[in-house]
C-alpha cells in the first residue's frame, strides 16, 4: 500500500467565511486520500502554537499556503505574536523548509501575490469559483503525484503526425466515466445506466462528471434522455471494444 501523503495547510484567520472555504477544502482533502492536518481540527485552548507549526511543517510532505492579502503581507513581514490571528507561518519559518513542498494556493479575488520568497513558484489558482473543480484536480494530482499527462517518448520517426504522438492521459477521464457506464450497462438489460447510479460509482465530483458527459456526447459515443440517463451510440460501444473496457 502506498503512502498516504501528509499535508499542513497554513493560512490567515482573516474571517469565519474564510476559515469555512479552508475547513472544506481540508475535509475533502482528507475524503481524497491525504492526511490533512488543520488546526482547527487539532488545537485546543493552551494549545503551544508555534510548536504545532514547526512540527507539522517538519512532518508535512506537502504545505498548503492559502493566499489572501492578509496572508501575504503577514507572511512577507515576519509578523507573530501571542494573537492567536498573528501565529501564522511566516517567511523566516518557511525559509527553513525545502519550498519545492510548497504550494501557494490563490484565494484573493482580484490578484494573484503570493509571499515574496516564493513567488517565482507555480501556484494553483482557486480565486475563480467557476473554475473550482479544476483546481482541485490540479491540486489533488499534485500532492499524490499523479500528473494528468505522462512525458511521451521520443520519436524515432520525424515525419510521424503530431497528432499521433500526443501524450497520453495517466488516468484518462473519458476511460474512466466510459468504464463504469460499461460496468452499469452490464448489470442490467435496460439501454440506459441510471445517472445517480453513475454518480455514485465513479469517484470525481458531480460538477466533473457533468463536464465529462458533455464531452462523450460532444464526441459522440454516449446520449442522454431528459432524467440524464446515460446511453451508449454504436460509436461508444466500438470505443468500449476498443478501450478493453468490456469485462
Amino acid at each position: 500500500m502506498s503512502k498516504i501523503p501528509r499535508v499542513f495547510i497554513s493560512y490567515s484567520h482573516d474571517s469565519l467565511e474564510h476559515k469555512q472555504w479552508v475547513l472544506e477544502l481540508s475535509t475533502r482533502l482528507r475524503t481524497n486520500g491525504v492526511d490533512a492536518v488543520l488546526d482547527q481540527w487539532e488545537l485546543r485552548p493552551g494549545d503551544d502554537l508555534p510548536k504545532f507549526m514547526e512540527i507539522n511543517l517538519a512532518q508535512a510532505d506537502r504545505v498548503l499556503m492559502i493566499c489572501t492579502d492578509n496572508y501575504v503581507a503577514k507572511a512577507n513581514n515576519g509578523t507573530g505574536g501571542v494573537g492567536y490571528e498573528k501565529m501564522i507561518v511566516t517567511s523566516e519559518l518557511l525559509s527553513h523548509i525545502d519550498s519545492n513542498k510548497v504550494i501557494p494556493i490563490i484565494r484573493q479575488e482580484s490578484t494573484c501575490i503570493t509571499p515574496t520568497f516564493l513567488r517565482t513558484k507555480l501556484f494553483i489558482n482557486f480565486s475563480n469559483q467557476d473554475q473550482y473543480e479544476f483546481a482541485f484536480d490540479d491540486l489533488i494530482r499534485a500532492i499524490h503525484g499523479a500528473p494528468l499527462f505522462e512525458k511521451p517518448p521520443i520519436s524515432k520517426n520525424p515525419f510521424l503526425k503530431t497528432k499521433q504522438n500526443l501524450p497520453n492521459k495517466t488516468i484518462d477521464p473519458h476511460i474512466l466515466v466510459m468504464k463504469e457506464i460499461v460496468r452499469g450497462l452490464e448489470k442490467t438489460s435496460r439501454e440506459y445506466v441510471d445517472f445517480v447510479s453513475l454518480m455514485s460509482s465513479v469517484e470525481i465530483s458531480r460538477i466533473l462528471l457533468d463536464h465529462y458527459l458533455d464531452e462523450l456526447k460532444e464526441e459522440r459515443l454516449i446520449v442522454q434522455n431528459v432524467l440524464g440517463a446515460v446511453k451508449l451510440t454504436p460509436n461508444g460501444r466500438r470505443y468500449a471494444i476498443n478501450q478493453n473496457l468490456i469485462s
